[in-house]
């Protein structure tokens, strides 16, 4: 079946692309895309383990059955930032 994937920030930066297009198995969930990925862009492989998934737009854990037409997103981890005017030497209180 065929499904969109999306990547963002590093993922989308490894893999020289923010969409591709891939054909998986009947009855694939999130993970069995993310295989799918690291086949064709194998420096992915890396992220597997800190990678967060999203399925048409919502969060979705890597066992989500996949469906065709199906868009599946990832997303590396984000690590924070300081707000604005945040003395950066105090922690938030």
């Amino acid at each position: 079946m065929r499904v969109t994937v999306r990547l963002f920030a590093r993922l989308r930066d490894l893999a020289g692309a923010d969409e591709l297009t891939g054909e998986v198995p009947a009855g694939a969930r999130v993970a069995d895309v993310w295989c799918w990925l690291v086949e064709r862009h194998p420096a992915l492989a890396a992220h597997g383990s800190s990678v967060s998934a999203a399925l048409n737009a919502e969060y979705a854990r890597m066992d989500a059955a996949v469906s065709e037409g199906d868009e599946v997103a990832f997303l590396p981890p984000v690590s924070g930032g300081r707000s604005r005017g945040q003395d950066s030497r105090r922690p938030p209180r």
